[in-house]
């Protein structure tokens, strides 16, 4: 299972952090998903067929970008 951290400086409260996790958890692969509106940051382990560039991509998507 490969995990990343990421930075998402749109993040502004718990409610964005839940956002995102709904959004991950739908894809085929991830495990978890871990936020912190404090440090504006999440969590996510995956396992094939998801991938760095498709979690990355519906980041993008949902208008939450990694920086």
């Amino acid at each position: 299972m490969e995990q990343e951290t990421f930075s998402i400086p749109n993040i502004s409260c718990g409610h964005c952090v839940m956002s995102i996790k709904n959004e991950l958890n739908e894809l085929e692969g991830v495990g978890s998903v871990e936020g912190n509106a404090e440090n504006k940051s999440i969590t996510v382990e995956w396992d094939s067929p998801a991938t760095l560039e498709k979690i990355r991509d519906t980041l993008k998507e949902i208008n939450y970008p990694a920086s």
